[in-house]
């Protein structure tokens, strides 16, 4: 077994929402010596097993990416290439009549491959719907900590830099929520947009605009110091400790 694969044991594990989940202990084999589970102490919770094409080693941390996501980017890329393999099929039609009898037999495979898909798409709508579900049972449970905190602190039971504790831990804790239903809500809408019609609509060819007199050349005053775009919520999620190079993974498969 190579030392990449081994490399797993000792990490701390994370969910790519920043969420900890626990420390990696040992791995599952196969009888060929493929990886099939990896085993990670979950505290109290006990040791889990989770799936080997879940994980991704990056720096000192274990990413895990929930099977949802997997599904869920599976199904857009096939559905998307599907659609624009029909949209493909009419265009040769509408230029060769001849092709029409060929492409008509492929266009039924096609059909059908779209209608299994969007069945799939109903199974993978139930789990997101389930999983948002799951997240704001999540929320009410962090919410209640916080408050009962707060309720300690005005009562005098707790001082001020436990509360503080508290909170900052239960407020890292919404943001990795709220990062995964935002995520969900992306998928959501990716799957509703993907139509034949708005495939051809994406791959329609603009019209050329029309030649414009070239404008006068105006002096632009440069800013004091450095200037930045502002940063949006899609840009990177928060993961808490191990940004850097941890970061910017996230913020490349957030962006898959």
């Amino acid at each position: 077994m190579s030392e990449e694969k081994l490399a797993f044991v000792g990490k701390q594990v994370k969910d790519i929402y920043g969420t900890f989940i626990g420390r990696v202990v040992g791995i599952i084999t196969e009888i060929d010596g493929e990886i099939e589970s990896v085993g990670v102490d979950c505290g109290s919770s006990g040791i889990k097993q989770l799936p080997y094409e879940q994980l991704v080693v990056q720096g000192d941390y274990v990413f895990f990416i929930p099977r949802w996501r997997l599904e869920a980017q599976k199904l857009i890329r096939q559905k998307s290439l599907t659609l624009k393999r029909i949209k493909a099929l009419q265009e040769i039609v509408a230029e060769n009549d001849t092709m029409k009898e060929d492409a008509e037999l492929v266009t039924i495979k096609y059909e059908k491959k779209l209608h299994d898909l969007e069945e799939n798409e109903k199974a993978v709508t139930d789990k997101l719907a389930a999983r948002v579900a799951e997240l704001d049972a999540e929320t009410k449970q962090v919410k209640s900590v916080l408050f009962d905190a707060k309720l300690q602190f005005r009562s005098n039971e707790m001082k001020e830099e436990t509360y503080q504790q508290v909170k900052i831990g239960t407020d890292e804790l919404i943001e990795h929520i709220n990062n995964e239903k935002t995520e969900i809500d992306n998928v959501k809408s990716k799957l509703a947009g993907l139509t034949l019609a708005n495939i051809s609509a994406a791959t329609a060819t603009p019209a050329p605009a029309p030649a414009t007199p070239e404008a006068p050349a105006t002096e632009v005053k440069q800013a004091d110091g450095p200037t930045e775009a502002p940063a949006t919520a899609g840009d990177k999620p928060s993961g808490g400790e191990g940004q850097g190079q941890d970061g910017e993974w996230l913020h490349q498969v957030i962006q898959q």
